[in-house]
């Protein structure tokens, strides 16, 4: 870990043997950032704000950048979640000219009124496509029965309306707020040399005075908005989405809280626990669908559970069931001992991987 002269955190791994490179720029800027106060100001952003830069971020005045990763072999992706946007690629030659091809991109934007109405087009295309999205559907609606305000509740892409109202001033605003190299990590994993990378980097960026951005969040009570939520689409199987809305989401959460749950949660829903093979038994749910999963970030927390049913209330009553278990008996050593036996196998394997060590060092 270095952080540079231009103030960029640079994270690698280096990984000799191995005969890929992945690389992630990542930038704090999700969209559950709805809100910030910077010298004094508030801004409030429409949802769909930083998907939306990031589709932008890989337009160029000399064209989309992916067809400059093309000419070196490279792959090549970028993404937003609820929480930050990524830049990343992977490559088994030329490192340091996808490198520069990764910084230039993020390191220039280019924003005009009618590149901007044609990306509306585009993104409203893909947000009507998910809203048929069956799987889509059952985890938003999930959220927008769990949260009364917290942004979480909403579309990572927003809405048609919301990203109508997205302006070139808007986007440079946020660019210049949220891009600026002291919110940002690059996390580099496989076989590189270091020095070389870092090389690139100082070459690339400039210095830049790290910003006093506060991000603001609304207040999340501890209630449900409801207790359920069901919307009919042309389905095989009923989809389900079945969940405990944890209080308090705002305190911090350690990596050690995190894990805690996790553990937890694979004592009560792994396919070695007594709760799967009694629904697996009775039919209610199907090895290939059924899972669980603790989502949790900046102001949310819920453990969830999803999966195909017949019977979805029966589902939510067996797991309900197997919970109050669990907290008069307590939780079975052996099976909590191999749940951590499990996750901690799951963690050792993923070390193999350059794209999950990139992933996890930003």
């Amino acid at each position: 870990s270095v952080v540079l002269p231009s103030g960029l955190t640079v994270l690698c791994r280096t990984m000799p043997g191995y005969s890929s490179v992945h690389a992630i720029y990542a930038t704090g800027f999700g969209s559950i950032h709805r809100a910030f106060r910077l010298d004094g100001r508030q801004v409030t952003l429409p949802a769909g704000t930083a998907h939306f830069l990031e589709h932008k971020m890989c337009e160029t005045p000399k064209g989309d950048s992916f067809n400059f990763y093309a000419k070196t072999g490279a792959s090549a992706n970028a993404f937003t979640s609820y929480d930050r946007t990524c830049y990343l690629f992977s490559a088994t030659q030329k490192i340091d000219e996808n490198l520069d091809i990764l910084l230039g991109m993020v390191g220039k934007p280019w924003f005009t009124k009618a590149t901007i109405a044609k990306e509306q087009g585009i993104i409203g295309q893909e947000i009507k496509m998910y809203d048929d999205d069956p799987q889509w559907r059952v985890m938003f609606n999930y959220l927008e029965a769990m949260y009364h305000a917290h942004p979480v509740r909403q579309d990572v892409a927003g809405t048609v309306e919301s990203i109508a109202r997205i302006t070139p001033e808007l986007l440079y605003r946020c660019y210049n707020t949220f891009y600026n190299l002291g919110n940002m990590v690059l996390a580099l994993a496989g076989n590189f040399q270091v020095d070389k990378a870092l090389e690139v980097c100082d070459r690339m960026l400039k210095p830049a005075e790290p910003l006093p951005v506060k991000r603001i969040f609304p207040f999340e009570p501890d209630s449900v908005v409801t207790s359920c939520i069901q919307q009919q689409l042309p389905v095989a199987s009923p989809l389900f989405q079945f969940g405990f809305k944890e209080p308090r989401a705002n305190q911090i959460r350690t990596e050690k809280d995190v894990a805690a749950v996790e553990v937890l949660m694979e004592t009560l829903a792994s396919d070695a626990s007594p709760l799967f093979r009694d629904l697996l038994d009775r039919g209610l749910v199907n090895e290939a669908s059924f899972s669980y999963e603790y989502f949790e970030g900046n102001g949310y927390a819920t453990p969830m559970f999803s999966g195909e049913s017949r019977d979805p209330r029966a589902v939510a009553k067996s797991i309900l069931q197997e919970v109050r278990r669990f907290q008069k008996e307590g939780i079975p050593p052996e099976a909590f001992e191999r749940s951590k036996r499990c996750l901690y196998g799951e963690i050792v394997s993923a070390l193999n991987s350059t794209g999950n060590i990139a992933n996890g060092l930003s």
